[in-house]
């Protein structure tokens, strides 16, 4: 399953900066159990499917698991041993642009330390940094 838009207004886009702190999504939202990302990066759709496949394995299909990143961003890249110019190359690859304090994915229904084990592995897949937080309790 490979996640990507359906449609996109553009079709490609230029890098931006991946510098700064979350602007949303930094609370969780939906479970007891999070992975928070400590450090920025683009994550591929590869990356976010190898992820959940890594967690759902380790919970051997218990409780409930949230993607709360999309990969909605073309990235693009122009042919091995191609002279410069000739325009912007073909989107290669998508991503979603992960800041720091984003809640990436979230857990429930789950012992903690079984959740902790999982986001583990989860965040070995993952280019960028993670911890894993508990929601307050209110």
């Amino acid at each position: 399953m490979v996640m990507m838009p359906k449609r996109v207004k553009y079709r490609k886009s230029q890098r931006g900066r991946r510098k700064g702190i979350s602007k949303g999504s930094t609370t969780i939202a939906f479970g007891e159990y999070g992975l928070q990302a400590v450090g920025n990066a683009w994550i591929t759709n590869r990356q976010i499917e190898a992820a959940r496949v890594a967690i759902t394995r380790k919970l051997r299909r218990g409780g409930k698991l949230w993607i709360r990143i999309f990969p909605d961003k073309p990235v693009t890249k122009k042919p091995l041993e191609t002279r410069m110019g000739k325009g912007k190359g073909n989107v290669e690859v998508w991503v979603a642009v992960v800041k720091r304090g984003r809640i990436m994915f979230e857990l429930e229904g789950v012992p903690e330390d079984m959740a902790k084990e999982a986001f583990k592995v989860a965040s070995d897949k993952l280019p960028v940094e993670c911890k894993f937080v508990k929601r307050e309790a209110l």
